[in-house]
């Protein structure tokens, strides 16, 4: 298989774990031995000034602090948007990366913009493709407007109907299906 890195992992119906229902996952890094990456669409009720008081300054005083997925939520992932891409720890897809756990200021000051986030995703080796054969992700190439979008709780919705009418019957299923 193909790198996926870059790609979006957009969860699809069958995906019932809470973890990722509706989830919209930007792949940071994938090769033979797992993938890891970021949930994009789970901001939560705490902003990064609360949260991480030292990383206010990479965003918007009042943007919020990203649930990034379920592996060492005590821990923070930046991903930002790089002006020298080779400055990222790793780069998932054009000038957007992993902002890189030692930074100093020429870092800081070559970055545009970021997204904070608490803990990751990750898969071992074999575990992302085993997922993608059972149908549980439907795969879409990442854009920098996905991984800030400016309304993360319609990230899953806008992804979707981008991958065209095919995909309206997932895009348009309730939350519940039980609700249809």
């Amino acid at each position: 298989m193909e790198p996926l890195t870059g790609s979006l992992l957009i969860a699809n119906a069958t995906l019932f774990d809470p973890n990722f229902r509706r989830a919209v996952v930007l792949v940071g890094h994938h090769d033979d031995e797992g993938a890891v990456g970021v949930v994009l669409n789970r901001a939560l009720d705490i902003t990064v000034r609360e949260a991480v008081p030292p990383l206010q300054g990479l965003v918007d005083p009042d943007e919020p602090l990203f649930a990034g997925g379920p592996v060492q939520t005590d821990s923070v992932v930046v991903v930002a948007d790089f002006a020298d891409p080779s400055r990222a720890q790793i780069l998932a897809t054009g000038s957007i990366g992993f902002l890189p756990p030692e930074t100093d200021d020429e870092i800081l000051d070559g970055i545009s913009r970021a997204r904070v986030f608490a803990g990751y995703t990750g898969w071992g080796a074999g575990q992302l493709e085993t997922e993608l054969d059972e149908d549980s992700w439907v795969l879409e190439p990442a854009l920098p407007a996905d991984v800030f979008h400016p309304r993360p709780d319609r990230l899953w919705h806008d992804v979707l109907r981008r991958k065209g009418r095919t995909f309206d019957l997932l895009r348009l299923m309730p939350d519940d299906p039980a609700m249809n």
